[in-house]
């Protein structure tokens, strides 16, 4: 029977971070007092579990078993995760790995320190960060909706004086009219990014994802003699990536909206106009990229695409692409933008396939797999 090594001491009960010992067969030995009060499980349950009952059931198969292996073979373990407390609650921990030798055997150290409330700060720091952005947004709506309500009132009061039937009162009808829809649809895009809710990921098809927003735009580009060039590039099969499929459909759609405008200015040949949409994959990551053949934008304007209410055509909005960032940023993805002025713009967006760290999807090594801990 492996008996507990002389390395223990009474200050362990005395420190604020989880400590718990392990053999090698990860039978839990000896778990400090802090271990009871950050797990919920008393030490007398705990010890002589093996330490996989506080992992998550996903994390049993690469996560544990990498964790392990670092511990013994390499130098150790350092990294943050998701762990399980007694009730089955989530509690996220920065844990660190080691092992040593004492009387011929092995032994595992692992300690455990909270870090939900640091994540908890963190996130409560950039809800403020976004705050404040959305003070300067109101700040700049108030200027921008100023502007079509004075063209509103100003003809409205120049149509109660005009002729019904003069050529003018049906150019202020027009006016009226065309400042009405800016005004609605500026409304209409603000709400849709200030309330955009909190992604909620989700296992989907990428291909599908893409066609999908595909169908979503078709009736616009019917009536704008306008065609998708939809080409799979490297894909092999069917590709998954962890999204949340509405947010990721509406911000493709923006980005098709905006190209099928660009297309629409100007003068074009007869020849149908076309937007070539390029899918890609590598082990991490899938991307699309759009890409038109419009009027491009001008190099000085290219740092301010994101802005909110920043457009280079005075009838549209100017939050189209702000939504995009901020979903993009949401999914931890990036995304890049390359124009031309007279030749085109091409948007891709990255995202990774899945959001879990390489340690928690495959083996760190060969070695890995065969981890005692992993049976």
């Amino acid at each position: 029977m492996t008996e507990i090594p002389k390395t223990r001491h009474p200050f362990l009960d005395l420190v604020h971070v989880a400590f718990i010992l392990t053999d090698i067969h990860s039978k839990i030995l000896y778990a400090n007092r802090y271990a009871e009060h950050l797990f919920g499980y008393m030490r007398e349950e705990m010890e002589g579990q093996r330490i996989r009952v506080l992992f998550f059931e996903d994390d049993l198969k690469y996560f544990l078993p990498n964790i392990v292996y670092l511990a013994i073979d390499k130098a150790g373990f350092e990294g943050d995760g998701l762990l399980r407390q007694r009730d089955g609650k989530e509690i996220f921990v920065h844990l660190s790995a080691a092992s040593f030798k004492e009387g011929g055997e092995t032994f595992l150290a692992f300690s455990f320190q909270e870090i939900q409330r640091l994540k908890r700060l963190e996130r409560e720091k950039l809800e403020l960060r976004h705050r404040a952005s959305l003070g300067m947004m109101v700040e700049e709506i108030a200027h921008q909706v100023r502007n079509p309500i004075a063209t509103i009132g100003g003809y409205a009061q120049r149509l109660m004086k005009a002729s019904v039937s003069s050529p003018k009162t049906k150019a202020y009808i027009d006016r009226v009219l065309q400042e009405t829809k800016r005004l609605e649809e500026m409304i209409r895009r603000m709400e849709e990014l200030v309330k955009m809710p909190r992604p909620v990921f989700q296992r989907e098809k990428f291909l599908e994802v893409v066609e999908r927003t595909l169908q979503s735009v078709s009736q616009v580009e019917k009536a704008k003699e306008i065609s998708f060039n939809l080409e799979e590039g490297s894909l092999k099969g069917e590709e998954y990536f962890y999204i949340d499929r509405g947010l990721v459909i509406r911000a493709l759609s923006h980005i098709l909206e905006n190209s099928i405008e660009s297309i629409g200015q100007g003068k074009r040949k007869k020849e149908r106009k076309r937007i070539r949409v390029f899918l890609a994959c590598n082990e991490e990551n899938v991307e699309i990229s759009v890409s038109d053949r419009g009027e491009g934008i001008p190099k000085k304007n290219l740092d301010r695409i994101f802005e909110p209410f920043f457009s280079t055509r005075p009838e549209r909005v100017g939050l189209g692409l702000t939504f995009v960032k901020r979903m993009m940023e949401d999914h931890g993805g990036k995304i890049r933008i390359e124009s031309r002025l007279r030749s085109g713009t091409t948007i891709t967006l990255t995202f990774p396939k899945d959001r879990r760290r390489l340690i928690r999807r495959e083996w760190v090594s060969p070695e890995a797999q065969n981890s005692l801990f992993s049976k």
